[in-house]
């Protein structure tokens, strides 16, 4: 009998993140929904998972602050591969319904920034409902919790619900990058093309921040991100999420940590992995009205 591999993520089925997870087409791969990016990771920690799919950052609306601080209190938690997809959504109601009837939107609150203005000007009566994912919000209408959804197309067919536009994004830009995230396992070869990720903390005093980035930028390395999160555990206290061009072993890459980690009271590798190629782009503000049952 072949292995299986455990591959949790943000449920339930027909979410953009389950779309994400088969792209990274694991062998022997068993996709198990969970509730969120904590409890992805925790499946991972406690070997209830092989790995975890998160989003972790959206070209839109920014960080996904719920992963970064799921990854910063998950210390076995490491980042080995990404992917990207290009977001766009479908408008969903249950059969027969019509939008102008539609006082309640349910979406999740990143999708919610992508389709701000169109929501205002196609259904600019229906309050909005923040749900927990976008399949959890066709979830939500297939039971009668909310009248209109905003989700992947899947989401439709897995409930059962109408299809009123598809191909709905403020922006033509959207994507998300989604992170694989395995538990501690060895460092990949350097590929020439790699993003190394860390999380540190530094002294709460003058010029602490700026001691650490500039022995990234004494050596030359490119910081693509940086990102800051409260600690939760005392006042004006902060993670400081910094991803990184280039593999964790490379001479400069591993000189930068080393000589930072001297400027932090603590600095943590979330992963080094290959970068994600760009697929093609969608068209800009490219959606289609229609009104079919899905099959």
């Amino acid at each position: 009998m072949a292995a299986v591999t455990r591959v949790a993520y943000l449920g339930p089925a027909g979410t953009f993140t389950e779309e994400a997870a088969r792209r990274f087409d694991i062998p022997g791969a068993q996709y198990v929904p969970v509730d969120s990016p904590a409890a992805a990771l925790s499946a991972v920690d406690a070997g209830e998972a092989d790995y975890a799919v998160c989003a972790i950052e959206n070209s839109i609306d920014g960080a996904v602050t719920t992963t970064m601080d799921a990854l910063a209190a998950t210390p076995s938690a490491r980042i080995v591969g990404e992917t990207e997809l290009a977001i766009a959504f479908a408008v969903m109601t249950r059969p027969g319904q019509m939008l102008d009837d539609a006082s309640r939107l349910a979406t999740h609150p990143v999708a919610h920034q992508q389709v701000k203005r169109w929501a205002g000007e196609h259904l600019p009566r229906a309050e909005f409902i923040p749900a927990s994912s976008n399949a959890a919000a066709a979830k939500m209408v297939a039971d009668g919790a909310a009248d209109v959804a905003v989700a992947p197309e899947r989401a439709a067919a897995l409930h059962g619900l109408e299809v009123h536009a598809r191909g709905v994004a403020d922006s033509g830009t959207a994507r998300t990058r989604f992170v694989l995230v395995a538990k501690q396992p060895a460092l990949p070869a350097p590929t020439g093309d790699d993003r190394t990720a860390v999380v540190f903390r530094t002294r709460n005093e003058p010029g602490a921040l700026v001691r650490v980035l500039q022995e990234f930028a004494a050596r030359g390395v490119d910081m693509t991100r940086i990102e800051s999160r409260p600690t939760r555990e005392e006042p004006n206290t902060y993670d400081f999420f910094v991803d990184l061009a280039g593999h964790a072993d490379e001479e400069a890459v591993a000189g930068a940590l080393e000589a930072g980690a001297a400027h932090t009271t603590r600095l943590r590798l979330l992963g080094t992995w290959p970068r994600a190629a760009r697929g093609p782009q969608p068209q800009p503000s490219a959606w289609s009205s229609c009104s079919s049952s899905p099959k």
